[in-house]
């Protein structure tokens, strides 16, 4: 296997990851300098932990839906890259994408 390609993109990922980390932590900080209300720097975390379960939600559904459809690829012994097989993972992260949106407005 050649990797050689892959340490650009992970270094460049988590340069990335870094940065928003430390801007994040660097607007709370401003925030709470401010002297922002106690009820909104509350109401951000809370936001913030919202909207990090929902990111976590998806790409848990994303990644299941995806398994299943390379799964489906791998049981009907596909190997070369045809409409059906790229209908096939577009299916699965549309319908990924509908159950996320489905199970969030249950959630609230």
């Amino acid at each position: 296997m050649n990797l050689h390609g892959l340490v650009p993109i992970v270094m460049f990922v988590c340069i990335a990851y870094v940065l928003k980390a430390v801007i994040d932590a660097l607007t709370r900080l401003k925030l709470l300098r401010a002297g922002g209300s106690d009820e909104l720097l509350r109401t951000i975390v809370q936001s913030e932990e919202s909207q990090r379960r929902h990111a976590s939600l998806r790409s848990g559904i994303t990644f299941v839906a995806l398994a299943i459809a390379f799964g489906g690829i791998q049981i009907a012994d596909w190997h070369d890259i045809t409409p059906g097989v790229i209908a096939w993972i577009a299916g699965a992260m549309g319908v990924a994408n509908l159950a996320f949106f489905a199970i969030s407005r249950r959630l609230g």
